[in-house]
């Protein structure tokens, strides 16, 4: 079934134009071609590296996605809170792995009701300290049932930050019967360093860190199915490169990866991030190495109309901050449209949006240009995860950017 189709709405805008202004603008649309592409892309790549992946669901927080992602061969949905894995249990994502601590004690009963209202579900959560391992065991007790736990080890953000505090959480995980360690997580995003250099070297030492636990648990838990997880969106290479060794050597492990921008990639931060990976190497598909910056296209698009010209060289669009993304990068005009048909004489490389209010984007232009309020602006964005959130359901387009699904998202 496509993206989107079993949604109500969709009967009314099926086939309409945003480019048409047929539907009411800013709206925000997926390409579905370039999510698929990026989907079966970074999804044989793991195949082919021996890796798993749980995407990460916080990024789009849509229902239709992850349940895309799973079918397409993804082991679990990752969440951020309670609140999101709940959303994704509730339409019927069946594994998903809680990737930060739950906070105190009064999110035990919380956990719990989780458990109990979807048994049949599993849900894998972490743990960086011995007192949210206490949490856990409270949940566990009040559902009456066990629940999986990954000790985090991190830097820069959440995690254990030695081996001896990984070690006390991991032991207090082990005291309790109704907790199951299952391996060990980090992330190695949060790492920081003056320098790229200084900032993979941090990565590489986290991950060396994460690698000498994951053998100090499988000495103390020699028989146990284990998992060692990590990945964002922008380093998963160097994941991939230090830790697949050390499962390699286990048959009762596997890796597991958690990226989730990467499916929709971006004009901005992610593009720059594969473009660094390229100077790295690129990504090893098989015996072949590839541009990861090229391997994936960016899946989208925000649209929105002139309303303004108020000056020669100045148009103010009809989007801002309450739509779009700017932490990571302001929006790229990508084309122009009037009446639905493209205008190829605008050159969108010579545009920019260098300012957003609430709901107005300040668009600079060649003041010789031809364009007029109402002509409609594809702008590419930079960082999906702050993007989606903004939306209640985003469109999905087809080939001819026509609409052909309608996706909520669950943010709230």
């Amino acid at each position: 079934m496509p993206l989107g189709q079993f949604h109500h709405t969709i009967s009314s805008v099926v086939g309409l134009r945003p480019s048409a202004c047929e539907v009411l603008l800013p709206a925000l649309t997926l390409d579905e071609t370039a999510y698929c592409h990026n989907r079966d892309f970074f999804l044989e790549y793991a195949r082919a590296a021996g890796v798993r992946i749980a995407p990460h669901a916080k990024t789009p927080m849509s229902a239709d996605i992850a349940a895309d992602l799973i079918e397409a061969g993804a082991w679990a949905a990752t969440v951020a809170n309670l609140q999101q894995a709940e959303a994704m249990l509730s339409h019927g994502i069946s594994r998903i792995l809680i990737a930060n601590g739950l906070g105190g004690l009064r999110n035990a009963p919380r956990l719990a009701a989780l458990q109990n209202e979807f048994p049949e579900c599993e849900i894998v959560c972490i743990a960086d300290s011995v007192a949210a391992v206490a949490v856990l065991s409270a949940a566990a007790a009040t559902a009456e049932s066990s629940i999986p736990v990954l000790v985090e080890v991190g830097a820069g953000r959440s995690g254990a930050r030695t081996f001896e505090s990984a070690h006390l959480v991991a032991q207090a995980i082990l005291r309790d019967p109704m907790l199951v360690l299952r391996g060990v997580a980090t992330y190695e995003g949060s790492v920081e360093g003056l320098t790229e250099m200084a900032r993979i070297e941090g990565i590489d030492a986290l991950l060396s860190l994460v690698s000498r636990f994951f053998l100090h648990l499988r000495r103390i838990a020699p028989a146990d199915a284990l998992i060692i997880s990590a990945g964002g969106s922008l380093y998963f290479d160097r994941v991939i490169e230090a830790l697949r060794p050390v499962v390699e050597k286990d048959a009762n492990s596997f890796l597991l990866l958690r990226s989730g921008a990467i499916f929709f990639y971006d004009h901005g931060i992610y593009r720059r991030g594969l473009s660094a990976m390229d100077q790295r190497g690129g990504l090893l598909v098989g015996k072949d190495r590839v541009s990861a910056e090229h391997s994936f296209r960016p899946a989208l698009k925000l649209w929105a109309e002139i309303l303004s010209i108020p000056e020669p060289g100045l148009a103010i669009c009809g989007f801002g901050m309450r739509d779009v993304s700017f932490d990571q990068g302001m929006p790229v005009p990508l084309a122009v449209f009037r009446d639905g048909l493209r205008i190829p004489e605008h050159d969108p490389s010579l545009m920019s949006v260098f300012k957003l209010n609430d709901q107005h984007a300040y668009l600079r232009f060649d003041a010789s240009s031809s364009l007029s309020i109402g002509d409609v602006i594809a702008f590419g964005i930079s960082h999906p995860c702050t993007c989606f959130d903004r939306w209640r359901q985003f469109y999905v387009l087809s080939d001819d950017e026509r609409i052909s699904g309608v996706c909520q998202t669950f943010f709230s």
